[in-house]
């Protein structure tokens, strides 16, 4: 049996003709005729006793009448949830991203695609990384701009962007007039830094590290917005990342390149199980083309991670992995 047979079964007993049920069905009287022989082969008993152009349910048509109707309207509310479903997609779009990609990279990109081509609903949320992992796993977004490491078999990697880290101080710094500036350099400078240790954040403290102030203390803050606007108030050099740096400068401030590179390290992401729309595709594409104007900026592809990881974070002598 299928749904067309289903749909004339009802279309008889509800107008009590062949004739009548073509009119219903939108289908030729022949096409009517066929279904029913088709599905009285399926049943297995006779559905209608024929009295010319008039027909008959039998009893047992009867008895499966209730369940043919119940049976059509699970179909009607399963083709209407996937009608509203294609819309959806088509016309609504859910951006997650870490802060600095929604305040610098997103909002740049989507004004590159231009009013006239965004989608109708269109939303963009800034959360740390793992809570935007969360929402595309969970099916909450659509589309993810995420500081890695981003390892999960339910999220697809599109492609993978490196910055290097950057200093933001006040024009009246003494180091200010310097074109790069060298991490040796910030020895007893007040210092403004990232909070997430297994991120940026920790990339920043390992390169302090290295250089031998990571003890000299300093402000820690969760976004390097908050970063740049204490730094414009006197509370430090700020290290930040390049893509809120440019994207969203603040007057008061200047932006100078650190040595050694400290880089930056973020990548966009779907979940495996709802492939990007139009919408999305368009939105991955500008954002690759908008990253490539930072400077120092490279672009990786997704099975490039683990070797990128490998390389900030290498394995101690002697160990097994």
């Amino acid at each position: 049996m299928d749904v067309r047979q289903l749909e004339v079964f009802s279309a008889i007993l509800a107008s009590g003709s062949l004739t009548g049920a073509a009119r219903l069905t939108g289908r030729s009287q022949p096409a009517v005729t066929r279904l029913v022989q088709e599905m009285e082969a399926d049943c297995g008993f006779p559905l209608f006793d024929r009295n010319g152009p008039r027909v008959t349910p039998t009893e047992r048509a009867l008895l499966l009448h209730d369940e043919v109707e119940r049976s059509l309207a699970a179909f009607r509310r399963l083709r209407d949830c996937a009608g509203r479903l294609a819309v959806e997609a088509e016309a609504g779009l859910h951006v997650v991203a870490i802060p600095a990609l929604a305040a610098g990279l997103v909002p740049a990109a989507l004004g590159q695609l231009g009013a006239a081509t965004l989608p109708a609903r269109l939303e963009l949320t800034a959360m740390p990384a793992g809570q935007a992992v969360s929402a595309l796993l969970g099916g909450r977004a659509d589309l993810g701009f995420l500081s890695l490491p981003v390892e999960h078999r339910g999220l697809t990697l599109h492609w993978l962007g490196e910055g290097l880290c950057c200093a933001a101080l006040r024009p009246d710094h003494c180091l200010a007039g310097q074109e790069r500036i060298a991490l040796a350099e910030l020895r007893g400078e007040r210092l403004v830094t990232m909070a997430d240790p297994h991120r940026f954040g920790g990339r920043i403290a390992t390169a302090l590290a290295a250089a031998g102030l990571g003890d000299q203390g300093g402000l820690t803050v969760n976004t390097s917005l908050n970063a740049m606007l204490a730094a414009r108030a006197g509370l430090g050099i700020a290290l930040v990342d390049p893509v809120t740096a440019l994207g969203v400068p603040i007057e008061g401030l200047v932006l100078r390149p650190i040595e050694p590179a400290i880089p930056f390290l973020w990548g966009v992401a779907s979940p495996v199980a709802r492939p990007p729309g139009e919408a999305a595709r368009r939105l991955i594409a500008a954002a690759a083309e908008q990253a490539a104007a930072l400077p120092g900026f490279r672009q990786h592809p997704p099975h490039a991670m683990e070797a990128l990881l490998a390389m900030l974070h290498p394995a101690p002598p002697g160990s097994v992995s």
